[in-house]
């Protein structure tokens, strides 16, 4: 049998339309009887001016913190996600915004994942900023979103390089 999810033979056993609502009932509950797979973690919601945060209640009496996009708003992001001991950042975006966001909490030592938001809208129990910035923190404490890939910062010094200099190739041959 064909999985519809993955494409390949005998990977996943297919899911009834019924078991998907059950189990997004079940993470949306309180007590999922899932296995908790990162308990320190965080979500974000990133948006093009402000950043909803959201670490478990027991870390904070204000759960969910809204950010600005400025340098010093995400330092100030990446200490509080630090005093709440948090240790793993998930994050969304559609955009380029969640760059400079992961740069600062990678400076800050915090463990990053980027995940698709594609992935997170096949899945129930969102509506706004705030919620979505929870959904996002629960289903990664749960283990159940992909990390996106990004290359270490070494090729991603070399990949800058290489486009400037083919921005001065162009440049070049324009003139000639």
């Amino acid at each position: 049998m064909k999985d519809r999810t993955t494409g390949k033979a005998g990977k996943r056993k297919r899911q009834t339309r019924k078991q998907r609502k059950e189990l997004g009932r079940r993470i949306g509950s309180d007590h999922a009887g899932l296995d908790v797979v990162h308990p320190d973690a965080a979500g974000i919601d990133v948006g093009s001016r402000e950043h909803y945060v959201a670490v478990a209640s027991d870390r904070d009496p204000h759960p969910v913190q809204v950010f600005g996009c400025f340098t010093m708003d995400l330092r100030r992001m990446a200490e509080w996600l630090k005093a709440c001991r948090i240790k793993t950042v998930v994050m969304q975006s559609t955009g380029v915004y969640w760059i400079p966001v992961y740069d600062v909490l990678e400076e800050y030592g915090l463990e990053v994942w980027l995940v698709n938001a594609r992935e997170t809208r096949n899945l129930p129990g969102r509506k706004s900023d705030v919620q979505e910035s929870q959904w996002v923190r629960k289903l990664h404490t749960y283990g159940l979103l992909r990390r996106s890939f990004r290359p270490a910062a070494e090729i991603r010094a070399l990949r800058a390089c290489w486009r400037e200099r083919n921005g001065y190739v162009a440049q070049a041959g324009r003139c000639i």
